[in-house]
């Protein structure tokens, strides 16, 4: 079983609904690319592992969009696509060029995001 599959269950089990899951998760990737951000002239040494972290989330998130037996209406499915999609390509960009910017726009789609899930946005 794959390692973000696993995590992801591990915190299911501690919060109760799947809307505030996603949330926290969305949160946790968040923090990981602001603490890179945060040391970016001195150590950038997690960039790697918190980008893979991101992907990992957003795959779980495009393939679930994508899946024929998803509940929510196609046209939210389709905005969960096109945005997991950006995060994919914005997370190769940053792969062969970081750059603080586009960092910063990921942890904001992920703030926002978040915000929207838990009724705050």
């Amino acid at each position: 079983m794959h390692q973000g599959t696993q995590a992801y269950r591990a915190v299911a089990k501690e919060i109760a609904s799947p809307r505030e899951l996603e949330a926290h998760l969305l949160l946790k990737a968040a923090a990981r690319l602001q603490a890179v951000i945060d040391s970016w002239d001195n150590n950038k040494s997690d960039l790697d592992g918190a980008l893979t972290y991101n992907r990992k989330l957003w795959t779980v998130f495009l393939t679930s969009a994508l899946s024929s037996d998803n509940p929510l209406p196609l046209q939210v499915r389709q905005n969960v696509a096109n945005l997991g999609m950006y995060i994919m390509s914005q997370t190769v960009a940053l792969t062969s060029n970081p750059q603080v910017s586009v960092l910063s726009s990921l942890v904001s789609i992920n703030r926002e995001l978040a915000a929207g899930l838990r009724g705050q946005g």
